[in-house]
C-alpha cells in the first residue's frame, strides 16, 4: 500500500473543526447550537463590497499579476498611511487570506529544521504552517493569570539558538484577545535587531482595540525595516471571510522579491475577491465604530457572565473577538465532545474550540477553551448559562 508523508503524518487536525462531525450528528438529532467555536463574525460584509462584484462588467475573467492588481495594492498603501504606516504598493504582496501570506513568509526566510519562536496560545493554524514548512515551533508560554501579556524577554532570549530565524506574533491575539502594548513590541524590535532575527507580526485584527487601547503595528517601528514582516487580511476586518484575500507587507525588498516567487509559483490571486477588496477600502470609518461598540458590548455581557460561574478563570481581552476560559475540567476536548453528544438545555448545546490545540508545548491548556464571541448578546447569555449548567453535572 502506497504510504503517506511523514509531513502528512505529523500535520495536526483543526481544534476549531475537528469537533463538526459532532456538531453535525447533534443539529440532525434535533439539538440547537450555539457555535462559540470559530471566528466567523456575524457582522455583515460592507455592502459596497458586495456591489463591486454584483455590479461588474467583467467579460473575461483573467489572471491577476501575481503580486496582486497594482490598484488594489496602491490603495492598501493609503488604508496603511492613515494608519500610520508608511509603505509603497512595491512593498505589498497580495495574497489567497492571511494563511497564504504565513506560508509565503515561512518558505522564503526559513529553511527544513530552522526554528520560529511563538508566544504560546498561538492561532492554531501556525502549527499547521509550520509543519508545512518543515520548520520547528519553539513555544514561549504567556500565562492566564497575567491575561496572556508578552513573556519577559529574558525568556525568549533563552530560547535564541544558531537555527531560530523568527519570532511570530499576533497583535491582537487568537485565541487570546490579547493587544501587545508599544512597549511590548519596542522589546521584541530590540531583541530581534539584537540577534539577526524576523519579527513576523499576525496583525489581521488591527481596527479591533478596546478601552481606548491603540494598535501599535511593528511597521511603524523606527530601524525595524529590514526585520519586520507583517501579515494582514480582509477576512475579519470587513467580515469577508470568504473573500480569502490577505497580503504581505515588508520594507525588506529581499523578503518581497522572494516571497514573489512562491507567488508567481501559485499563479495568481482571485480576481473577484480583489475586486471587493479594493471597494471594501471605502468602508466609512462609522462602520467600524459601530462593530466595535458592539464587540465591546459583547465582550463586556461574555466576561461577566463566565465570572459568575465557580471554578472558571477567564482572560479579559483588549482586542480582537476571542477569549480565553479555564474550565473545572481535566481536559476540554473530552468536555467539548460531551457537550455535543450528551447534554443539553431544552433542546440547546453549545460548540467550544478546546485550547489544547492552540499551544505547542505537550499537555498544556488541556483544561482551557477558546470562547469566540460573534454571537448576538442574548445568544452569548443563553451560551454561558448553557456552559454553567453543563458544569455542574458533567464528571471526567
Amino acid at each position: 500500500m502506497p504510504v503517506i508523508s511523514k509531513k502528512g503524518q505529523l500535520m495536526p487536525q483543526s481544534p476549531i473543526r475537528k469537533l463538526v462531525p459532532f456538531a453535525e450528528k447533534a443539529a440532525k438529532n434535533g439539538k440547537s447550537i450555539y457555535y462559540l467555536n470559530i471566528g466567523q463574525p456575524d457582522i455583515k460584509t460592507p455592502k459596497i463590497a458586495l456591489d463591486a462584484v454584483k455590479n461588474n462588467a467583467l467579460e473575461v475573467l483573467a489572471y491577476s499579476r501575481s503580486e496582486g492588481s497594482e490598484t488594489y495594492r496602491t490603495k492598501i498603501a493609503s488604508y496603511y498611511f492613515k494608519q500610520d504606516i508608511h509603505v509603497n504598493h512595491d512593498d505589498i504582496i497580495v495574497t489567497t487570506g492571511g494563511s497564504e501570506a504565513l506560508l509565503f513568509a515561512f518558505g522564503s526566510i526559513m529553511d527544513t529544521d530552522d526554528e520560529i519562536i511563538i508566544p504560546e496560545p498561538f492561532y492554531a493554524n501556525y502549527n499547521g504552517f509550520s509543519t508545512a514548512s518543515g520548520v520547528k515551533v519553539v513555544p514561549v508560554i504567556s500565562k492566564i493569570e497575567n491575561n496572556f501579556a508578552l513573556p519577559p524577554i529574558e525568556e525568549f532570549e533563552k530560547l535564541i539558538t544558531p537555527k531560530t530565524k523568527a519570532i511570530l506574533i499576533c497583535n491582537p491575539g487568537n485565541p487570546t484577545g490579547y493587544l501587545y502594548s508599544k512597549e511590548e513590541i519596542k522589546k521584541l524590535a530590540a531583541i530581534v535587531k539584537k540577534h539577526d532575527l524576523f519579527l513576523i507580526a499576525d496583525e489581521v485584527y488591527r481596527e479591533f482595540a478596546y478601552d481606548g487601547n491603540t494598535h501599535y503595528s511593528i511597521m511603524q517601528e523606527e530601524g525595524l525595516e529590514q526585520n519586520a514582516i507583517m501579515i494582514d487580511s480582509v477576512s475579519k476586518r470587513y467580515s469577508m471571510c470568504g473573500a480569502r484575500i490577505g497580503c504581505l507587507v515588508s520594507k525588506n525588498k529581499e523578503v518581497v522579491q522572494t516571497v514573489l516567487k512562491f507567488a508567481q509559483a501559485r499563479l495568481s490571486p482571485p480576481t473577484f475577491a480583489q475586486i471587493a477588496s479594493e471597494a471594501a477600502l471605502e468602508t466609512p470609518q462609522s462602520y467600524f465604530d459601530d462593530v466595535i461598540e458592539e464587540y465591546v458590548e459583547r465582550r463586556n455581557i461574555l466576561i461577566t457572565e463566565l465570572q459568575k460561574i465557580e471554578g472558571v478563570q477567564v482572560a479579559n481581552p483588549k482586542g480582537a473577538f476571542y477569549c480565553i476560559a479555564q474550565l473545572p475540567v481535566k481536559n476540554s476536548d473530552a468536555f467539548a465532545q460531551w457537550l455535543l453528544e450528551d447534554f443539553d438545555v431544552d433542546g440547546e448545546t453549545v460548540m467550544v474550540a478546546p485550547a489544547g490545540g492552540f499551544y505547542s508545548t505537550p499537555g498544556v491548556g488541556l483544561n482551557q477553551i477558546r470562547i469566540a464571541y460573534v454571537l448576538k448578546k442574548e445568544s452569548l447569555i443563553k451560551a454561558v448559562n448553557i456552559l454553567k449548567e453543563a458544569l455542574k453535572v458533567y464528571k471526567d
